[in-house]
C-alpha cells in the first residue's frame, strides 16, 4: 500500500521532517501545519519554499488538511460570517491543491450533538431534534465548489464533530448525493470514542466506493470518565484490529494512501520520539 505521514507529526518544521520521511522509506506527505501556519495561511513566499523542499525530496502530496467546518455548531448556518471564513479558507486549500497537484483536501464538520436519531420514545425525550438536518446545508457550498474545482475531499471521522463515525461519514455523503466527490477520510482510532469497531463494522460501511484516505494510530478511550489516551502502535483498543484491516485494505483493493498520524508521545512531549517509536510497527502492519 501507499505509505505516509501527517509531516507536522514529526516536526512543524518542513525540511526536517521531510528528512525524517526519507530515513524511514515513507513516500507521501499529509500537510497540516507547516512552519508557523496551517495549510492555506501560507504566503506566496511560503508556497514557493514548500514546493521547492517537495521536489527536492521527491515527496508527492496525499492530502491537505486544514480544519476546515470544525468548530461551527448546529447554530451555524450557510453564509454566515464563520462559515464563510471557512468557505474562504477552504477556496485557498484548494488553490494550494492545485499547485501542489494534491488529490484530496480535507473537510471536517460542525461540533457534535450526542443522540441524533432514536425510536420508542428517545425521538421525542432524547434526540437533539434537528440537530443532524443542519449539517447538510453547511457541506452542500463546499460540494458545489469541489466540483466546480475538479477536486475531491475528504470528510473526516472526527472526535467531538457531527461526522464521528463511518456510519455518519456515509450517511452524510449519501445526503449530499456526492460521492463523485466527497469520500470518507477514516481514522478508526478517533471512532473509538463512539465505540464503532473498526473491523469488520467500521470497514465493512466504507469499503464499496466510500473511502477516500486512512489515517491510523492506537488509543485507548474511556468514554465515561471522557479521557482519552494516545498509546503506541499495537497497545490500545485498536491492537487486535490493525492486521484485519490493512488485509482488508489490500484486498478491496484500497489504491489510496495510509497516514501514519503521530500524536503519541511517551510522557514528554516529543512527538519525534513517539514516531520514530512507532513508524516501523506501522510499516510492517500496512506494506
Amino acid at each position: 500500500m501507499k505509505l505516509g505521514v501527517i509531516c507536522d507529526g514529526i516536526s512543524r518544521d518542513f525540511e526536517h521532517a521531510l528528512k525524517v520521511m526519507d530515513e524511514f522509506g515513507l513516500e507521501y506527505a499529509e500537510l497540516q501545519f507547516i512552519w508557523d501556519h496551517e495549510i492555506g495561511d501560507h504566503d506566496a513566499s511560503d508556497m514557493a519554499k514548500i514546493k521547492e523542499l517537495l521536489k527536492q525530496y521527491q515527496k508527492p502530496v496525499s492530502c491537505l488538511s486544514r480544519h476546515i467546518f470544525a468548530g461551527l455548531t448546529t447554530g451555524n448556518r450557510p453564509g454566515d460570517p464563520d462559515h464563510t471564513r471557512h468557505m474562504e479558507a477552504l477556496k485557498r486549500v484548494i488553490d494550494m491543491a492545485h499547485q501542489l497537484s494534491s488529490p484530496l483536501v480535507r473537510i471536517m464538520t460542525s461540533k457534535k450533538e450526542q443522540i441524533l436519531w432514536g425510536m420508542n420514545g428517545a425521538e421525542q425525550w432524547n434526540v437533539a431534534k434537528g440537530a443532524w438536518d443542519t449539517l447538510p446545508p453547511l457541506i452542500a457550498p463546499a460540494i458545489e465548489l469541489a466540483r466546480a474545482e475538479g477536486v475531491t475531499l475528504v470528510v473526516e471521522t472526527g472526535n467531538g464533530t457531527m461526522v464521528n463515525s463511518n456510519y455518519t461519514a456515509v450517511k452524510l455523503i449519501d445526503a449530499l448525493d456526492a460521492k463523485d466527490v466527497l469520500q470518507v477520510l477514516w481514522d478508526p482510532a478517533n471512532n473509538c470514542w463512539c465505540h464503532e469497531r473498526a473491523w469488520p463494522d467500521g470497514f465493512a460501511t466504507v469499503k464499496d466506493g466510500y473511502l477516500g484516505h486512512v489515517h491510523i494510530k492506537d488509543v485507548q478511550v474511556d468514554t465515561p470518565k471522557a479521557t482519552l489516551e494516545v498509546r503506541p502502535m499495537g497497545e490500545g483498543q485498536l491492537a487486535e484490529m490493525f492486521a484485519p484491516i490493512a488485509q482488508g485494505l489490500r484486498d478491496m483493493p484500497y489504491d489510496g494512501v495510509v497516514s501514519f498520524e503521530s500524536v503519541y508521545h511517551p510522557g514528554n512531549g516529543d512527538f519525534e520520539e513517539g514516531f520514530r517509536g512507532n513508524i516501523e510497527r506501522f510499516k510492517t502492519l500496512f506494506s
